[in-house]
């Protein structure tokens, strides 16, 4: 570890702490004398793995102290595009973009930048000019380093790498490279000797996470496997015509086997006792000691459900998360960016205020790390953390948040505090996000999370109807709308629809019915004024019938409101018969609604329906047109 990084994470070295320790006035631990404070050993995570699976898509998450901090779902019916090798075809070549698209036969074509398209001719000098490395037509070998999310295809590489259980190969680079997180410097050495002394002449290799430790022997093993797969797909892509793949990357227990499953995994759970075997068998390849930690489940209640995942993956998917101080995150993702706000909620603190922020600022520190490794929250990511005057603050919660991103897989890059207060970073993308790939953009606020007030659409759709009025000619129109939006449409007293009739010169029906949605309009019937008026009004005067009380009246508590086909029917005194069937009189019917009393039961028609000798028109006639669009912003 470099001094930077060791000053960065406040691991000084050794002369340096005792240094510090005596200019504060107490001893340093190596003087004589001097009691050494007994060393606390880390705490150790419980770490743990559960796989399910489905008959349609199985699912892998991974557990910390019983706690969901990563999440990985694979569809069977959808194909798993990152990683993946190709052989595809160069569909077009855009200067102005300096990148080109390529047909790999997926449903988009794949983009591919400039500065991706160098991999066989990485001795040549690069050369910015697209047109220079690739033609239309040509034939290339690339692969899938992001997969398509929404509207964009998959971009892809020819600088193509294959992972191993513990190396990687990356046959068009010859650099040799250790992972980060491998943090003893002798290691770290040990390891980048060992991989210049075996990679293959013009190749390159990285040592991943779990090689610390192991052995020349073991290293030069699954090199070889990689070396063999690579031949293959060689072999293949000169044989093979554009567009096909050539390597598939592995399945959801095969990844999992080998790039979860290691020394840091305390249990493995699977629920299928095929897919165990399976694991099993592999495990005993490539980790023979983790061998016996992996376990079969085969309890009643499933999986993910016994712990907790389900719960979690719920929780995931909503805007605010609640911090055990009291405090909140407001996670709201965008296109371009995510942005993460932190509350103090609940926390009123004990102390003073700098306290009850830094308190609060810590802890959304930590459960930020794993909200963006559980969401796979990716691209540019800001962090507004809660005012904090102390400098010394600051860099506090910097450093808890970057200590707490150590366990994050994905490439993270923290940029700092900016002179506003907020924390910039990135987080490399390579997949959906879980919201992404849990939820869709709602249809009728288009992911704003904001539609029209009622009071708006039921303006458009009057501008709609007298639109329809001036097209037909007609003398009156019945038109349905949400019963919320009819309200407005009507207004008190009925002002509003005279004022829209007095506008156009025509005869307007208003229903309300609850088969709409806000923001549909059905135009159920235009013509003559008899016939629209026939449909519009259910009932007639001397009319009896048995109704059900849906709800009081809005300003007169002591009546009941009941609805046939939308047409709203005061009941007089029937405030408190809310949910019972009654029998009524209809005494008086106005355009938008009718005046009922309760009368003595007698034998009558069904419910809903008019007396034998006029009965009412269809409930749900259809439409002669369903217009929507009115409630979307």
């Amino acid at each position: 570890m470099s001094r930077r990084k060791r000053r960065r994470w406040g691991i000084l070295p050794a002369e340096e702490s005792g240094k510090a320790v005596k200019e504060s006035g107490a001893e340093s631990p190596g003087d004589a004398g001097a009691q050494s404070a007994p060393i606390v050993p880390e705490r150790k995570v419980f770490k743990e793995v559960l796989v399910n699976i489905g008959t349609r898509h199985s699912r892998m998450a991974i557990l910390e102290d019983g706690q969901l901090v990563e999440f990985y779902t694979e569809r069977d019916d959808e194909e798993q595009a990152a990683g993946n090798i190709y052989k595809g075809r160069v569909e077009n070549v855009l200067p102005g973009m300096r990148a080109a698209f390529v047909n790999l036969g997926l449903d988009k074509n794949a983009f591919l930048y400039v500065d991706d398209a160098h991999g066989p001719e990485r001795d040549r000098r690069k050369t910015t000019a697209i047109q220079d490395v690739l033609k239309v037509g040509q034939e290339i070998v690339v692969q899938v380093a992001k997969e398509p999310i929404g509207t964009k295809g998959a971009r892809v590489t020819t600088n193509l790498s294959l992972p191993g259980r513990y190396l990687v190969l990356t046959p068009y680079s010859d650099t040799i490279g250790v992972s980060r997180r491998i943090e003893s410097e002798a290691e770290r050495e040990r390891l980048r000797a060992i991989a210049e002394k075996i990679r293959p002449k013009g190749m390159g290799l990285i040592v991943r996470t779990v090689a610390e430790g192991v052995s020349q022997r073991t290293l030069m093993r699954d090199l070889a496997y990689l070396r063999r797969l690579w031949t293959r797909i060689r072999q293949k892509a000169k044989t093979a015509k554009a567009p096909t793949v050539l390597h598939r990357e592995a399945g959801l227990i095969a990844r999992t086997i080998r790039d979860h499953f290691d020394e840091s995994v305390d249990r493995l759970i699977i629920d299928s006792p095929r897919a165990y075997q399976r694991a099993r068998e592999m495990a005993a390849s490539l980790s023979p000691g983790l061998k016996d930690r992996i376990e079969l489940y085969q309890g009643e209640v499933p999986l993910f459900e016994a712990r907790g995942v389900e719960a979690e993956l719920e929780r995931a998917l909503k805007r605010r998360v609640w911090l055990k101080c009291g405090g909140y995150l407001v996670i709201d993702e965008t296109e371009a960016l995510t942005v993460i706000d932190v509350n103090t909620g609940k926390n009123v603190g004990t102390t003073d205020l700098a306290d009850t922020v830094r308190t609060t600022n810590l802890e959304a520190a930590v459960e930020i790390a794993r909200q963006l490794r559980l969401r796979d929250i990716s691209g540019i990511i800001v962090v507004d953390f809660i005012d904090m005057e102390q400098e010394a603050d600051q860099k506090a919660v910097v450093r808890a948040f970057e200590e707490a991103l150590q366990e994050d897989r994905t490439r993270v890059t923290v940029l700092g505090m900016t002179r506003l207060g907020l924390l910039e970073m990135t987080r490399k993308k390579v997949r959906e996000s879980l919201l992404d790939q849990m939820t869709r953009v709602c249809p009728l606020c288009e992911g704003r999370g904001h539609i029209l007030s009622e009071e708006v659409t039921a303006r458009r759709f009057s501008q709609r109807i007298a639109e329809k009025l001036r097209e037909t000619g007609a003398e009156a129109i019945l038109a349905e709308a949400h019963p919320h939006v009819a309200a407005h449409l009507i207004g008190p007293g009925g002002v509003n629809l005279r004022e829209l009739e007095r506008e156009t010169g025509r005869a307007v029906y208003i229903r309300g019915s609850s088969l709409c949605e806000l923001d549909e309009l059905k135009i159920v019937q235009v013509g003559s004024k008899s016939e629209v008026e026939a449909m519009a009004l259910p009932v007639r005067e001397g009319h009896r019938m048995e109704v059900v009380v849906e709800e009081r009246h809005a300003t007169n508590p002591r009546d009941g409101i009941s609805r046939l086909s939308g047409y709203v029917i005061d009941i007089e005194g029937a405030g408190n018969r809310i949910g019972e069937r009654v029998e009524v009189e209809i005494v008086r019917t106005m355009r938008t609604f009718a005046t009922a009393r309760m009368v003595e039961p007698a034998p009558l028609a069904p419910a809903g329906l008019a007396a034998p000798e006029s009965p009412a028109p269809d409930p749900h006639p259809e439409a002669v047109e369903v217009w929507t669009g009115g409630g979307a912003v």
